[in-house]
């Protein structure tokens, strides 16, 4: 049988041509081509569906590593840094990857709608899993490619399509996995308020004691569940964000090393410079010589 995503990603693409991410008309949707394989790339991964029509790729959360094919997405239901590669690809056959951002709002209403519904389990897991992604969920991943050309229609039909996908995957094999992340998520859990204040204020020095304190438990009850949401404990997700957050500033704002230090949170320039370099491969001085060298050269 045909791949039919992959044709319709493909079609759009061609159509299209732009550095991959691809942002398309309809908000939320995006689309990853890749014609060979790529180094791993840190990134501060947000809910979504990473739906691979053609290809494959791996991501790893903390000490856990995912992969992911055709015919299978990457369900994401927490905000966290993440660390992901193409390992499959080619120009004759390019990794496809159609990302769906998720409304985990809307995950709980579907939820609250169902005669049967899945019971989310106890203390929380991994946010993130991976979902085979065929029948009905492969078909609603096909209709929503091919809204990219209908954007009258799309205003309408497009948040119905997303209540499908939300449906099924309720209703399938990882539903009481998904209702536990939505429920997580919800503003009203106290570890969810936890994880948000570090996440707004990680440029802030943070003490674990005050964050298990807004999740209403113990110390090691809140490392332990933090760790199991986001893969990472919470000094080590704090310093990604501190240095993905710095990376930003110094590629797309030309900030200077040491300001984009301070502004994320660190004293010292040195040890900056030193934990940048173990996370990106370089330091940020020789990052940005090289940046300066290549728009040059283009």
């Amino acid at each position: 049988m045909p791949n039919r995503l992959a044709t319709a990603l493909l079609r759009y693409r061609d159509r299209y041509p732009a550095t991959s991410p691809c942002a398309t008309p309809l908000e939320g949707v995006f689309i990853l081509r890749s014609d060979q394989p790529k180094p791993p790339t840190l990134r501060a991964a947000s809910p979504a569906l990473c739906i691979v029509a053609q290809g494959a790729k791996w991501a790893s959360f903390g000490g856990e590593r995912l992969e992911y094919r055709e015919g299978q997405a990457l369900v994401v239901g927490v905000q966290t840094p993440s660390r992901g590669r193409v390992f499959e690809a080619s120009p004759n056959k390019p990794c496809l990857v159609l990302l769906l951002q998720l409304d985990l709002a809307m995950i709980r209403a579907v939820a609250s709608e169902m005669t049967s519904a899945p019971v989310p389990s106890g203390d929380p897991g991994c946010g993130v899993f991976v979902a085979s992604f065929d029948g009905p969920l492969a078909d609603c991943a096909l209709r929503v490619v091919r809204l990219l050309d209908m954007p009258d229609a799309a205003a309408i039909l497009q948040p119905m399509i997303m209540r499908e996908i939300a449906y099924w995957l309720l209703a399938g094999p990882n539903g009481a996995q998904l209702a536990k992340l939505a429920s997580i998520q919800h503003p009203s859990h106290k570890l969810a308020r936890a994880v948000d204040n570090l996440r707004e204020n990680f440029a802030k020095p943070m003490r674990v004691e005050d964050l298990a304190k807004i999740a209403q438990l113990s110390e090691s009850a809140f490392h332990r569940q933090f760790k199991a949401l986001t893969g990472l404990p919470p000094l080590q997700y704090q310093k990604q964000l501190r240095l993905l957050e710095a990376r930003r500033l110094l590629l797309s704002q030309s900030m200077s090393a040491q300001a984009a230090a301070f502004q994320v949170g660190y004293e010292s320039p040195s040890q900056f410079s030193r934990e940048y370099a173990r996370m990106f491969g370089a330091p940020p001085k020789r990052e940005l010589v090289h940046v300066k060298t290549m728009a040059e050269a283009a």
